[in-house]
């Protein structure tokens, strides 16, 4: 699952045993480090040279700032594993056990539908860049091949890396939830979690940085 544009693409984890399959952005974890690094130097730098209200308006500012940088850039993640899809989007973990899941897609969005709900894959971003790469691949591939011949394995594999990433993720977890609906362990109702170790600090680090600046 390989494209021009993989820094942007999610990243399955090899699955070792009953391990789930784990989907993430590699551009999202870059920038999220950069960006906490960002942060806690000039945040930090505020802290220690700043003067008056300036270091608390810092130490404020940095408890509202880095929840939400993780929340939007490390803490996305999708977990597919033998009973269920576990969806961890920025303030919400989505618990989804295959026999509920009646669709999966990938647009504009990836996306995947649930109890007649629809919930958003943030971890699986579309590059509409990448899908392009992969239709012109593909169309190179079948150029060269006008029978369109894909017998054996390595014909296979070599389809599904003309697939964009997005795409792909999506083509596996459509799979995975038609393989394992019908099992006793898959059954259930889809499980909704607010973040609250994310929603607290940010909502804290709000109010007292307008609170330092209402005070003056």
């Amino acid at each position: 699952m390989t494209s021009p544009d993989n820094s942007s693409a999610p990243r399955p984890a090899s699955q070792q045993g009953f391990a789930d399959r784990v989907y993430r952005s590699p551009s999202a974890l870059v920038g999220g480090v950069l960006l906490l690094v960002l942060a806690l130097w000039f945040g930090g730098d505020a802290v220690i040279r700043g003067e008056g209200r300036t270091p608390w308006l810092a130490l404020a500012g940095l408890l509202l700032v880095v929840p939400l940088v993780v929340a939007f850039t490390l803490r996305p993640a999708v977990f597919a594993g033998a009973d269920r899809l576990r969806v961890r989007n920025p303030f919400r973990t989505i618990t989804l056990p295959w026999a509920s899941v009646e669709g999966v897609r990938a647009g504009y969005s990836s996306e995947v539908f649930a109890g007649g709900r629809t919930y958003q894959l943030w971890a699986i971003p579309v590059s509409l860049r990448a899908r392009k790469t992969a239709a012109r691949r593909a169309a190179r591939a079948a150029s060269e091949d006008p029978y369109g011949r894909t017998s054996g394995t390595a014909d296979v594999s070599d389809t599904a890396a003309r697939r964009a990433p997005s795409d792909q993720a999506v083509d596996d977890l459509r799979e995975l939830a038609e393989r394992n609906a019908a099992n006793e362990s898959a059954q259930g109702e889809p499980q909704v979690r607010w973040a609250l170790e994310v929603i607290v600090p940010s909502l804290v680090g709000a109010v007292l940085t307008a609170a330092l600046f209402v005070i003056g």
